[in-house]
């Protein structure tokens, strides 16, 4: 018996450690503990940034502006070192669901999917359940939890692998039609989970899989030749593992440049009409937290996965996997738009949403 008892803590403790891991996966708003982060509000951007590659040989930072009309970007190493303006290739985590959001809008208005129809409209899910709309899974309101435990995880975990890596699009949808999401309103909750539904739901109406869809749309319509659904390809290494079926690469499976990014944020800056309306509030979030009002950060409003800082008048999303983070920035009354693309953790030192965030404001000034 006291072998039992032991041999299920252990495995408590190993789940434990699992949820943790995933509650880090595929980006999410990730910023890291209050002493660290009281050190940084007075720091500048260069002095942030040369904390940051600080005694660190494999740092390679691209910071990108776009401002008066003129696009430029710079790459980092070492101890705010400038090198060579080379084109690295980064994952960029949960930026990929501004990509996810932006083809909800498409199929919105070719009249495939309405935004406040829920899931169950468009997905095979069990009758007798209360199901959320796409803006609810638009807005990270729905309900859902950021994820939810899958077996794979645990292998994954051992291997330190992608922790989405092996769940199944059976998994997800199984999870959905098991969840009664019968409350009136819920408060915001960053959610893969709702991302990996969203994708579903596209494969769905456009009859073609997810990775399919994005590169389509990334090369073909947006003319981004260098962002795509995650193969492994790039010079920076470390690149997180993704099976070509897995529902959550709708939530953060995109890799790209800066040169893409910074034609990306442009897009935004012109309010394209594939993105024009993803910038519109949809839901009054206050999900501010005290690290992020400390950085000058704020989460007012949320409309198609952007995130609304009412305060600075930024427009923003990040994203984090394993070893990369990412941050996209822009003010459209001014015109000014900031991309930082890092191959360093998210909780590693000062992330891109903070150096992203310091250099947007700077510019402004």
């Amino acid at each position: 018996m006291a072998r039992v008892k032991k041999r299920v803590k252990k495995l408590i403790v190993i789940i434990v450690s699992i949820v943790l891991c995933a509650a880090l996966a595929a980006g999410g708003f990730v910023l890291y503990g209050k002493h660290q982060m009281s050190k940084v509000p007075e720091l500048t951007f260069a002095e942030a940034l040369e904390y940051t590659t600080s005694d660190n040989p494999d740092a390679v930072i691209t910071v990108g502006i776009i401002k008066n009309g003129q696009t430029s970007y710079k790459v980092y190493g070492e101890n705010g070192k400038e090198l060579n303006a080379d084109l690295h290739t980064y994952e960029i985590g949960s930026l990929t669901k501004t990509f996810t959001a932006a083809l909800i809008n498409k199929a919105i208005n070719e009249g495939k999917i309405s935004i406040d129809g829920t899931i169950d409209n468009y997905l095979s899910l069990p009758d007798g359940n209360e199901y959320p709309t796409i803006k609810e899974l638009l807005t990270h309101t729905s309900g859902y939890k950021g994820y939810y435990f899958e077996s794979p995880m645990i292998s994954n975990f051992f291997k330190g692998r992608n922790d989405f890596y092996g769940i199944t699009k059976e998994m997800v949808l199984n999870k959905a039609g098991s969840l009664n999401m019968d409350k009136e309103s819920y408060g915001f909750t960053y959610s893969n989970f709702g991302y990996a539904v969203l994708g579903l739901v596209l494969e769905a109406v456009y009859n073609t899989d997810y990775t399919s869809l994005v590169n389509s749309f990334t090369k073909n319509e947006l003319g981004l030749n260098n962002t795509k659904i995650s193969d492994k390809s790039g010079d920076l290494g470390n690149y997180w593992d993704w099976d070509s079926n897995n529902p959550y690469l709708s939530a953060g499976a995109v890799t790209s440049n800066i040169s893409d990014m910074l034609l990306y944020a442009q897009m935004q800056l012109d309010n394209n009409p594939y993105f024009s309306e993803c910038h519109k509030s949809l839901k009054t979030i206050n999900a501010t937290t005290e690290d992020y009002k400390a950085m000058g950060i704020n989460l007012d409003e949320i409309g198609m996965s952007w995130i609304i800082d009412n305060q600075n008048d930024i427009i923003w999303h990040n994203g984090g996997t394993g070893d990369y983070n990412s941050y996209l920035g822009f003010n459209l009354e001014t015109g000014t738009a900031v991309a930082v693309l890092s191959n360093l953790a998210p909780n590693y030192r000062i992330p891109a949403t903070v150096l992203g965030v310091k250099l947007l404001t700077e510019s402004e000034n």
